[in-house]
């Protein structure tokens, strides 16, 4: 099958792969801008795990399974993998498929919601990895899949995995949880503004109705984890600790938690779910129960195969509404070069 774009790149945040990068991993990701407290903590966090963050790895299996879904369409292009904030980066790797004589190259970014870090910083990082060719003219027209929140498979595949949980703990209160974010980059997220806290909304909502149709109203909250920064920085609350801490209070006995905001089980997940919300419960005697994430999940995998497939066939229903273009997820540092973002 001919399509317009002749690549695919996977372009993942990227993770240390040994004790040794998690330092220089997290200066990358601030800027250097991290306190030595603040980088013992963490490389603690990973060395409970050998030092080594799973997400590199889950990126890979991700992009093979796209490529082998892909070609079992008649869609054969090759898949790449990059990482934004370890090797191999993505101007070494487009500077690769450049000169293997590839033109045209479409990005998926494994991140499902609108917001600057989510989606436009990659958008902006294509644009300064571009190659150039000796008359500075670039040698690849790239573009970005903007985020999928929308996409029927993901709200379907997390409903299924979330069911019999559900089903099998009928008085316990559901968690959905997923990233914070600094209150300014959540204000500013999407066209117009507040599209990280709506796309949440809409899939707990696509995810609710799933269960309703089985005959499960459970109660739930919507929390957040992974929150950063600097003391007294503004970040999305309630921390799903807090939560878990008022509703052992409340006399709530168990809790389902329901990781939307990632697509893997990496870091996030296993230890700010998997450790810390876990020993919170426990502290409490409540019964904890973590959902999977979605990412190997097979309805998920062939509705995001689906949805790359159409955007290799340069197919965009992108409205005005939609992120993608020079008016959403503004930087706050200013303006910056981004690659265009298409909805397929």
């Amino acid at each position: 099958m001919t399509t317009h774009y002749d690549a695919l790149l996977v372009l993942g945040f990227g993770g240390p792969a040994s004790a040794e990068q998690v330092g220089p991993f997290l200066r990358h990701i601030t800027g250097g801008r991290i306190t030595p407290q603040r980088i013992a903590r963490v490389s603690a966090h990973y060395a409970h795990f050998g030092g080594v963050s799973p997400l590199n790895g889950q990126n890979q299996r991700l992009a093979d399974e796209l490529g082998a879904r892909l070609r079992a369409r008649g869609v054969d292009v090759p898949v790449a993998v990059a990482h934004a904030h370890v090797a191999p980066f993505p101007d070494e790797v487009l500077a690769d498929l450049a000169a293997r004589g590839h033109r045209r190259v479409l990005a998926l970014v494994p991140a499902v919601y609108s917001s600057y870090v989510g989606c436009r910083s990659y958008r902006e990082a294509l644009a300064a990895a571009i190659p150039s060719g000796p008359d500075g003219a670039p040698l690849l027209e790239v573009a970005k899949i903007n985020p999928f929140h929308d996409m029927p498979a993901f709200a379907d595949a997390q409903a299924g995995l979330l069911e019999p949980v559900v089903r099998a703990h009928p008085d316990a209160t559901v968690l959905f949880t997923t990233h914070s974010l600094p209150t300014g980059l959540a204000e500013s997220s999407g066209v117009g503004g507040g599209a990280y806290l709506a796309q949440h909304r809409d899939v707990i909502d696509r995810i609710l109705a799933r269960l309703a149709d089985g005959g499960l109203r459970p109660d739930w909250r919507l929390c957040y984890t992974s929150q950063g920064g600097a003391p007294g920085d503004s970040w999305l609350t309630p921390d799903v600790n807090d939560v878990i801490d008022a509703l052992a209070g409340e006399g709530v006995g168990g809790v389902v938690v329901v990781s939307i905001g990632f697509l893997s089980d990496h870091m996030e997940v296993i230890w700010d779910l998997d450790n810390e919300a876990a020993q919170t419960a426990r502290g409490h005697g409540m019964d904890f129960r973590r959902v999977p994430t979605v990412g190997t999940e097979p309805v998920f995998l062939d509705g995001l195969t689906e949805l790359v497939a159409r955007g290799l066939a340069e197919e965009d229903r992108r409205g005005d509404d939609d992120c993608g273009g020079d008016d959403c997820c503004p930087n706050p540092g200013g303006a910056a070069p981004a690659v265009k973002g298409v909805t397929p």
